[in-house]
Formats: C-alpha cells, sequence, structure tokens
C-alpha cells in the first residue's frame, strides 16, 4: 500500500470492502482462485477519496499503456445490491494525470441524482458510503460479455447465460450492438452465436462454476477473451434470483410453496417456519421467508404423479403448468425425501362424526394440560403438544376424510362442467352445509354486530370500555374463534384474542351496511339456493339421462 491511498489488486481479498469498495474487494478474492486470471491493476482506496492528494501515489503505480478507471463503492456488489450501473466506469485512459482526473470523476459519480436514489430504494445510509476507485490494465479484447451462472429468467441454478459481443463489452453495456445470446446446461448448448465456438464457452462456464463454488452463490460475471487469454474483470453475486432451499446435496428437489396452497403468500418470521417444521408431516425447507415442500419423488412416481398433477391444478393452474413444463422438459428424478401417502378414503359418512367427536376430546385434554403450567413448563409442554398435534395429522380417517371431500367437490365440478357446463357447482351445492367451520365463524361475527347495534356508544369506544352485554357475546366469540387472525398460518401473526380491537371496525361496518338477523337470513338463503340448485341439477341429469337413453335405443334399431 503506497501512502495508504493505493493498494495492489492482488493484496485485496472480499474482507476489504471497507478499503477497497465492493469491486475492489472482490477482484481482489478473484485473483486468488486457481485457474482465474485479473487484468493487473491498483485501488485507490476510501482513504483517499476522504481526504488525500492521490497524484504521487498514482504515479508510482502505473506504467506505460491505457487503463480502465472504474468506480468501487463500499455499497457496491453486494449480496442484496449489486448497484450495476449505478456509479461511471472509464476505459482507455492514458497518463498519470488523466487517471487522476477520471478516480475524481468516478468519486463525483456517487452523488449522482440516479445513484442517490438507488441508496435510497435500497435502504443504504448515505453517511455510511464511501468510494474507492479500481484502476487495471486494458486487456485488448477480442471478445467480451456477460456470464450468469443461473438463468436471470427462469432462475433455473443450472443453467449458464452467456451473451457475448466482438471487441470490448463496453458496446454491450451500451446497447450499440446486438449480443450473441447461450444457454449451456450440463453441457449441452442451445443458441446460436458467431463470436465463441463450443470449446471457449464451455471454457468459460466451466470457469463460472468455479467462481460461483467460491462465493457461494450465483454470479453476474464480466469477462474477455484475449487470443486464447480468458481474464475475469468483475464478478458480483446476481441480486434478482429468488433463493432456494439450502439441503446440502445433489439430489434433484421440485420445491412447491406452502404459503401459495395456504393462500398467504407473505414470508413468514422465524418462529413461523420453526412451528411448521415442528408440526408438518412432511420435511419443509425455508428460503426467502416462505416455506417449501420436496415433491420430487412423488411427481417421478408413475402411480402417483396423475392424482399429484390434479390436486396441485385444483388450487392453482399455474403450479400445474411450471410442473408440466418441467416434466416436458427434464423428466424427474427422485430425491431421497419422502411425503406421507394417504390411504384410499372410506365412503361411510359417519366417520366425520367420528373425527369430530375425536378432535373435541383431544383439544380439551390439551386445554387442561396447558391449564395446569406456567412459566417455562409451558415451553417444555410444546413437544407434548406438537407430539398429540401429528398423531391427530396422522390419524387414518383424518385423511380419509379429507381425500373423500377433495375428491367429492372435483369430482362434482368437473362432471358437471362436462356434462351441464356448470361451473364450480360444488360451492353453490354446498352453500349453508352444516358444520362448515369458517362460514360459521362469518355468520356469528354478525351475530355480535347485533349486539353491538344496541349500543351506539361503541362507535367510539375503546376495546377496553365496551359495554358488558358486548364484552359478553364479544367473549365468547373469542373463545371459539380467537386463535384466527390475518394470515394466520404464521404463527408469529397476533391473533384476534390478543388483539380484540382488531375486529371492531369489521364489526362496526357490519352494523352500516347489513339489517338485524342477517346471519340467519343469509343461512337459510345459502340453504334454500343449495336445495334448489340441487333439485335443478337433478332434473337436467335426468333429462339428459333419458335422452342418452333414446340415443342408444335408437342406435339400436339401426344396428
Amino acid at each position: 500500500m503506497r501512502g495508504g491511498y493505493v493498494v495492489d489488486l492482488y493484496d485485496l481479498d472480499r474482507s476489504q470492502v471497507a478499503v477497497a469498495g465492493g469491486k475492489g474487494a472482490n477482484l481482489g478474492e478473484l485473483s486468488r482462485i486457481d485457474g482465474v486470471e485479473v487484468p493487473a491493476g491498483f485501488c485507490v482506496t476510501t482513504a483517499a477519496f476522504q481526504q488525500g492528494d492521490i497524484t504521487a501515489a498514482v504515479a508510482a503505480a502505473v506504467g506505460d499503456g491505457a487503463y480502465a478507471v472504474r468506480s468501487s463503492a463500499t455499497a457496491e456488489d453486494l449480496p442484496t445490491a449489486s448497484f450495476a450501473g449505478q456509479q461511471d466506469s472509464y476505459l482507455n485512459v492514458s497518463g498519470v494525470d488523466s487517471i487522476v482526473e477520471h478516480v475524481k470523476k468516478c468519486w463525483e459519480s456517487l452523488y449522482t441524482e440516479r445513484a442517490v436514489a438507488y441508496r435510497k430504494r435500497n435502504g443504504i445510509d448515505e453517511r455510511s458510503v464511501r468510494m474507492a476507485v479500481v484502476v487495471q490494465r486494458m486487456v485488448a479484447a477480442d471478445v467480451s460479455g456477460v456470464l450468469f451462472t443461473a438463468d436471470p429468467v427462469s432462475g433455473d441454478r443450472r443453467v449458464s447465460a452467456v451473451e457475448a459481443v466482438a471487441g470490448l463489452g463496453e458496446q454491450l453495456v451500451s446497447g450499440r450492438v446486438n449480443a450473441d445470446h447461450y444457454r449451456v446446461r450440463d453441457g449441452v448448448i442451445s443458441g446460436e452465436g458467431t463470436v465463441l465456438n463450443p470449446v471457449q464457452l464451455r471454457r468459460l462456464v466451466d470457469l463460472g462454476r468455479r467462481i460461483e463454488a467460491h462465493f457461494g452463490s450465483p454470479q453476474d460475471i464480466e469477462w474477455c477473451l484475449a487470443g486464447d487469454d480468458l481474464f475475469i474483470v468483475q464478478s458480483r453475486p446476481i441480486t434478482t434470483l429468488f433463493p432456494i432451499p439450502e439441503v446440502g446435496d445433489q439430489d434433484r428437489h421440485v420445491y412447491v410453496s406452502v404459503g401459495h396452497q395456504q393462500m398467504m403468500t407473505d414470508a413468514m418470521k422465524p418462529l413461523g417456519h420453526s412451528m411448521w417444521r415442528l408440526t408438518a408431516m412432511a420435511p419443509m425447507h425455508e428460503a426467502g421467508g416462505r416455506l417449501f415442500v420436496d415433491i420430487a419423488a412423488r411427481l417421478a412416481d408413475p402411480a402417483i404423479r396423475p392424482g399429484l398433477l390434479d390436486m396441485m391444478g385444483k388450487g392453482d393452474p399455474v403450479i400445474r403448468d411450471a410442473l408440466e413444463t418441467l416434466l416436458e422438459r427434464d423428466g424427474v428424478t427422485p430425491s431421497r425425501e419422502t411425503m406421507p401417502v394417504a390411504p384410499v378414503p372410506d365412503p361411510d359418512p359417519a366417520i366425520i362424526e367420528r373425527l369430530i367427536a375425536r378432535s373435541t376430546a383431544s383439544i380439551e385434554q390439551l386445554r387442561h394440560d396447558i391449564s395446569e403450567k406456567s412459566g417455562a413448563e409451558l415451553f417444555d409442554f410444546l413437544d407434548d403438544a406438537f407430539a398429540e398435534h401429528k398423531r391427530v395429522l396422522a390419524d387414518r380417517d383424518s385423511f380419509q376424510a379429507l381425500m373423500a371431500g377433495m375428491g367429492a367437490t372435483w369430482w362434482l365440478n368437473d362432471r358437471l362442467a362436462e356434462w351441464l357446463g356448470e361451473t364450480n357447482a360444488a360451492d353453490t351445492l354446498t352453500l349453508s352445509a352444516p358444520g362448515n367451520i369458517t362460514s360459521e365463524m362469518g355468520l356469528e361475527l354478525l351475530d355480535v354486530a347485533d349486539v353491538i347495534r344496541e349500543h351506539p356508544e361503541v362507535e367510539t369506544a375503546d376495546v377496553d370500555d365496551l359495554p358488558g352485554e358486548v364484552r359478553e357475546v364479544l367473549a365468547a366469540y373469542l373463545d371459539r374463534y380467537g386463535m384466527r387472525c390475518v394470515g394466520e398460518i404464521d404463527i408469529t401473526r397476533p391473533r384476534w384474542s390478543e388483539q380484540p380491537g382488531t375486529l371492531l371496525p369489521v364489526l362496526l361496518d357490519a352494523v352500516r351496511n347489513f339489517r338485524p338477523g342477517e346471519s340467519r337470513r343469509r343461512f337459510e338463503q345459502g340453504r334454500e339456493r343449495a336445495a334448489k340448485y340441487a333439485a335443478d341439477i337433478l332434473v337436467r341429469l335426468r333429462s339428459l339421462r333419458a335422452i342418452q337413453n333414446l340415443v342408444d335405443t335408437h342406435e339400436c334399431h339401426v344396428e
């Protein structure tokens, strides 16, 4: 290091972002990877940016020939923000005075409107940002370009995407020429171009994989080829990829979002992840604050696959389309992870009554057991509670009831759509069905609103100052439904029983928008509509059957 203002790139590593900025630190780290060539150069440090006259230090470091002068801010090329294109770079700069002048231009680019706005969007404190500048010998490039070690469009980590142009990469960045585009997957090349041959492409991709392995994440790599020499001039994390679960093996995995299946796409907090992992019947994997389950084993099984695809398509057609695209493109090799297989449904309707009775008994036992515990004992009790939860979920009858209900719904919807052109018929047929806890929860909320209707003072009252009658009916409602809330699959979300005030706006809206007795009226209307719809469906089906019989009879006579 020359006076603290200039340091050789080869003396840097990725731990020295505060000294050399993101780009400088990464280039130093790259130079330490076996087989990676980085153009020689030095870094004007952040110390010079803060207070130094760098002319003497630069004069001692440069020689004849042209240099590239490139910004390297301390908030640049980071895992969460690349800052690509936010600060300035200059090529073919020669002579000490010119290099110093362009270093200062790089410093000034830290405060452009574009760069300031980018830092603000990414939550980076202006007071913490410093600018270093990388000065490297120019390479007389025959070909230059960008290599992504994961496909930035599809997110596929096994695909490397290459963009290449003849000459300097500046033409690619500026858009002055059209680049050749290649995709390389397991050594197989797709795409057309003239500036790179297959041997060069595979060499570049192999080098990219080595760099990716060193940094531990997919990389956005700038490179140039001069004769047979392949130089790396920048490598930074690809910040636009959605993270994937890390399981530490080489198996093929197909991950499906748990949250999307539960109609809850927000990220969950670590406590929420932990709760799911301890209570779920299948292994759960976290990425990006969301949970995923690996369905590769089921997808690879020809006997299970059709039913799995059908179930996924019922929940979200886009997921089914994605899975079918995956199967067509790659096929699936199963991972070692397995999921429980549901038993064949039992047609006995009495199973539902038995399930309700057993679940009620289980909940009451848990209530009793937990009421006698406090402090640390409550946390110890979670192990027992989780074990009981899994026992109930694993109950054969539970699986049978679940699969029977889902299967009946899908069968009705599919057949009535095919035969009569009806859409989502099961939804109408099950209106006001007894035992639908979600419907009952909404109707009973309207009953609470009817009590509030008699107490206009609730409009301006705090939840702690509600009239006695209102407190009583609200407490009864919360006793049954207080564990519910928005985004409730995340255990960290405040429950209604914890924040009952969150229900007041909903209740007051119900008072304003509905007449007294709305819950009973809605229930009866739903029941009558379902009965009328069922009767109409039966009439139409009998008519359809009669027509079919006539057609069959006619065909027999013709024969």
